[in-house]
């Protein structure tokens, strides 16, 4: 059960990476309903929304606090940034698997994941007005040294069949400026009337990315080519429930107390957990270098949940964007 009250930073950090790890494992799953379903992955995007939609819609009454205002309400209150955020949520996830189709999962995930956490700082501090000091500028720096050491660490292969390399090189700048876009409304949303309510506010980010991607899905087919009907079922189900409902319950729950900057360097964790899956499950094998990238995004995970953070709104006004 999601927790409705303030939480402690490493609580929080705990959440946000739990959350991470589920969308490391998301991308593998993805991956392999696109080959082996025939689905398009603007398909497969559309249906971990519907099924984050159907899930969450589910769990609300059940984690809803009191007196938190109904989703209607919620929603008319504040419909340009939950449809900024749903479209936003879309436009990333997508525009990430569309990249690594493009140029490679190496590249994709450096430029999107590296980009992402540069522009939520620059993001927070212009318009959260969250504190950017030297110690939190380092541990970019030090996140984004050792993702890139994970990443290229790996397989040397990895990448060498890019069809496309600038166009994916545009669409993971796209995803990134997506996900920092989505990051900062989020908080923003998270600290206005029922900020307490992440799980509500999740299932309204899900329906309205559900029907943004709807078109596109009935455009290039919306159900599969191939493939076991069952086991398509089922992973689908998977993508549904826990890279989303659950991933993005926990996210948003941790975002209302870690600032939107540390929140974007914690999810840097998501291509160790695809690493680490990798490994165990596809039988990679991961350098010297890769493993010194993936220890040294753990130390800064560790570093941020034992450290003190201000909160957004102890950092001086808030300006929503």
């Amino acid at each position: 059960m999601l927790h409705s009250g303030p939480l402690p930073i490493g609580r929080a950090v705990f959440y946000i990476a739990v959350a991470a790890v589920a969308w490391g494992t998301g991308g593998v799953v993805a991956a392999v309903l696109h080959s082996t379903s025939g689905l398009d992955p603007l398909t497969v995007s559309f249906w971990r929304f519907f099924g984050g939609t159907a899930a969450l819609a589910l769990a609300w009454p059940l984690t809803r606090p009191p007196g938190v205002p109904s989703l209607v309400g919620r929603l008319r209150s504040g419909l340009w940034r939950f449809t900024v955020t749903g479209a936003g949520m879309a436009v990333y996830q997508t525009a990430y698997f569309a990249s690594v189709n493009f140029a490679g999962v190496a590249v994709a995930t450096v430029v999107t994941l590296g980009f992402g956490p540069v522009l939520v700082a620059l993001g927070a501090r212009l318009w959260l007005a969250e504190r950017l000091g030297g110690r939190k500028v380092l541990v970019i720096v030090v996140a984004l040294a050792g993702l890139t050491a994970l990443v290229f660490g790996g397989d040397p292969a990895t990448g060498s069949t890019a069809r496309a390399p600038l166009l994916g090189v545009g669409l993971a700048l796209l995803s990134a400026v997506g996900y920092a876009g989505t990051t900062l409304l989020s908080q923003v949303i998270g600290s206005e009337e029922g900020g307490d309510d992440p799980v509500g506010n999740a299932l309204i980010g899900f329906a309205i990315g559900s029907v943004c991607l709807l078109p596109f899905a009935l455009a290039l087919g919306i159900l599969p080519e191939r493939g076991a009907p069952v086991t398509v079922g089922a992973l689908l189900a998977y993508l549904g429930l826990f890279p989303s409902a659950l991933a993005y319950g926990l996210f948003f729950t941790g975002l209302r107390t870690v600032p939107a900057t540390t929140a974007s360097i914690v999810t840097l964790v998501e291509p160790l957990a695809a690493a680490v899956i990798a490994v165990c499950l596809l039988g990679e094998r991961l350098t010297a270098l890769a493993l010194l990238g993936g220890a040294v995004l753990l130390s800064t995970v560790v570093v941020l949940a034992v450290t003190r953070h201000d909160r957004p709104d102890e950092a001086g006004p808030r300006r929503t964007p």
